[in-house]
């Protein structure tokens, strides 16, 4: 599947695995070799970055939950209450598969919910897939589309 061509590159993510992290920046690399990536490794770090503002600015924010520090249920809550940020489109990238979890931050207003994928092509179909979505003309999803799986 090709690529949206009108998507920008400019993708940050918050997430306080290295390890995740590194293997996700090589599977963006992958997909989207021209991506640019901005990385934090704690929900206090990102809300930092979002709040210079940065240059530039995100197109998709892919954020963790469970980080030291703030959360990412507090990141999304404060994303969602800055008029600065609020059109920002965040994406859940998580390990946790809970419904209550989900359900919290479709209530938060987070546009997707992604768990974890097992595999590296599975990561790099779900990286594709939100990457091929037009953030521009984006409806608010529903609670029924609202996970993303590979």
């Amino acid at each position: 599947m090709a690529l949206n061509t009108f998507f920008s590159k400019h993708i940050f993510l918050a997430d306080d695995d290295a390890e995740d992290r590194d293997i996700f920046a090589e599977a963006l690399a992958e997909v989207y070799s021209e991506a640019i990536l901005t990385q934090a490794d704690n929900g206090m770090k990102l809300m930092d970055l979002l709040n210079i503002p940065p240059q530039p600015m995100p197109d998709v924010i892919f954020l963790d939950l469970n980080m030291p520090g703030k959360s990412g249920y507090d990141c999304m809550a404060e994303i969602r209450a800055c008029k600065n940020m609020n059109g920002f489109p965040v994406v859940i990238f998580t390990t946790s598969s809970m419904e209550d979890d989900i359900d919290h931050l479709f209530g938060l207003g987070a546009n997707h919910y992604v768990s974890k994928p097992a595999t590296f092509d599975k990561l790099k179909d779900v990286i594709r897939q939100v990457l091929n979505i037009d953030w521009s003309g984006k409806i608010a999803p529903t609670r029924q589309n609202f996970v993303l799986s590979a």
